[in-house]
């Protein structure tokens, strides 16, 4: 609970220096805590950062139980170097692969939110032998599918780019349309998820971003036995609220607690 407080009192924890690693030529920007396994991974929604509500609550949550962590910035995003509208779905999980395979060992928890979900859901089939568990917080898997108009798919392939209003900060929210076809190439909910290691979706009731029935098909799609869907009342996309975290920490303590 230590964690959860703190966030709601606004307390601050120590955090770890930002770090750089080199993925081909993007220059990627993480924070590494040390700590006992599994490794926490944090993966941040898309235009989303390492700094945000979500990631700091989590890494505070991660001192407190003496656990690793390693959260990071994506190309072109936050602390990472790079233009944003070069990024794509496959090469940001290139980048997630990369800092898994070079930063960490063991046993790992994933935890995506939104779009990190989608690349979260990629990690777990790809180090299948490393995911322990993942954590999927308003999870969006194939939202360039679901997630886009005929008209706006038509403008993407005509002008290369859409903008559209961001209701989460002032400037426009932009899209390439190098990263709605590697999405499209990325697909998932069209077949079973062969992912095997226990899954936990958290989903508010009323995201307007993503549809409570995204992480529903998404349960249903997963082959795990051992998957759990915690519907917030009232939630929206963010679920950056001190209540709504606190459920997330309290999921993520569960996966933590030794087999019985």
């Amino acid at each position: 609970m230590l964690a959860a407080v703190a966030y709601q009192r606004g307390m601050a924890f120590d955090q770890t220096t930002v770090d750089f690693l080199d993925v081909g030529e993007r220059r990627v920007a993480f924070r590494l805590r040390p700590g006992n396994s599994p490794t926490l991974v944090f993966l941040p929604g898309y235009a989303s950062d390492m700094e945000g509500a979500k990631a700091v609550a989590l890494d505070a949550f991660a001192a407190d139980r003496g656990v690793a962590m390693l959260r990071l910035d994506y190309s072109g995003a936050g602390s990472s170097g790079g233009r944003f509208e070069d990024g794509t779905l496959a090469l940001w999980l290139e980048e997630v692969l990369a800092a898994v395979d070079r930063l960490t060992n063991g046993p790992l928890i994933v935890i995506g939110s939104s779009m990190g979900g989608w690349i979260a859901l990629h990690v777990a089939l790809r180090r299948a032998a490393r995911v322990q568990a993942l954590v999927g917080i308003a999870v969006a898997p194939d939202f360039t599918q679901w997630g886009f108009t005929a008209e706006q798919k038509a403008e993407l392939q005509a002008r290369g780019r859409i903008e559209e209003p961001n209701p989460y900060a002032p400037q426009p929210q932009v899209f390439a349309a190098g990263f709605w076809h590697s999405g499209q190439e990325l697909r998932l909910l069209e077949d079973a998820i062969g992912i095997a290691c226990p899954v936990r979706l958290i989903h508010g009731e009323e995201d307007e971003d993503v549809p409570l029935s995204v992480a529903l098909r998404t349960m249903r799609m997963l082959r795990s036995a051992d998957v759990q869907l915690l519907t917030i009342k009232g939630g929206g996309h963010r679920l950056s609220e001190p209540h709504e975290i606190q459920a997330i920490l309290r999921t993520l303590a569960t996966l933590l607690e030794p087999a019985s």
